[in-house]
């Protein structure tokens, strides 16, 4: 539990904030200095060195640390970040009230034998606080398939999360590799597309992996001779490790714990979990 980035290798969201800044594949700065170098040309650095308490002759290291302080300081309490202003909340408040499909939604979502999503993504405030987080803030192995784009063209090259090859303190945990840290799913209706890889496209086609990844394995995964190559963004050696809970856990055949019309109504629940309701 807990750390941030897919890989929760940050330790705090100041740490996670340098990372796309210098990732090759983000932002793709050469280096910290040239990050400093361009916030020295942008016309808050003013603000920013007055509400960090710099002086004008601060050293790139201190405009650095403000530039993340700043960032951990508004993802963790700007009301606008977090507004709990969806839907959900409105009903949960006593404001409005769900339709029909959105409340089998939710009662799918909460259900351990069918959706299970609560397990993961908790639909009930944790101790202390008044909104849920949609997150319980782990890590699961859920065996997406191979995103086929420019990013993971290499066939060597194999994201497996937790164990590596970005975060290296935990290389040689190897029942870790493929799990990934669970997202909340507040505004999940936005945040195309989905999975640590970005392999699937709508959130439809999320939810449906969920219901038939194991059913109909040849729908996500490759084909050949005949055989379906499930897993097959993780290496066969860690394949074992891909979570087998429901809805997961069935044979090919066997019939779904979620209904094509359970999808849709998942998701019809998930949509409500977006910002800006407004009544």
């Amino acid at each position: 539990h807990g750390g941030f980035t897919w890989d929760g290798r940050a330790d705090s969201r100041a740490a996670q904030a340098l990372g796309p800044l210098l990732a090759a594949n983000e932002m793709a700065h050469a280096s910290s200095a040239a990050v400093v170098a361009r916030v020295r040309t942008l016309p808050y650095l003013a603000q920013l060195l007055s509400a960090t308490g710099l002086a004008t002759t601060a050293s790139d290291a201190q405009v650095l640390d403000a530039v993340q302080t700043a960032l951990q300081a508004y993802q963790s309490g700007d009301p606008d970040y977090q507004p709990y202003t969806s839907k959900f909340d409105a009903v949960q408040d006593g404001r409005t009230s769900f339709t029909a499909q959105e409340a089998r939604g939710l009662a799918l979502f909460n259900s351990p034998q069918q959706g299970n999503c609560a397990s993961c993504h908790s639909s009930t405030p944790p101790a202390g606080q008044t909104r849920a987080l949609f997150t319980n803030f782990g890590y699961f192995a859920l065996g997406v398939p191979r995103n086929r784009s420019a990013a993971t063209a290499d066939p060597a090259f194999f994201d497996m999360g937790l164990c590596g090859p970005v975060r290296t303190d935990l290389a040689h945990r190897t029942d870790l590799c493929g799990q990934f840290k669970v997202p909340t799913l507040r505004n999940v209706a936005l945040t195309a597309p989905y999975f640590h890889n970005s392999a699937v496209a709508t959130l439809a086609e999320a939810v449906s992996f969920y219901a038939t990844r194991d059913i109909d394995p040849a729908r996500w995964y490759p084909v050949a001779d005949g055989v379906v190559d499930k897993f097959n963004d993780l290496p066969i050696a860690y394949r074992g490790n891909v979570n087998q809970q429901p809805p997961f856990g069935l044979q090919p055949g066997q019939p779904p714990r979620l209904s094509a019309q359970d999808v849709q109504d998942l998701v019809a629940f998930l949509q409500t979990l977006t910002d800006g309701f407004v009544p």
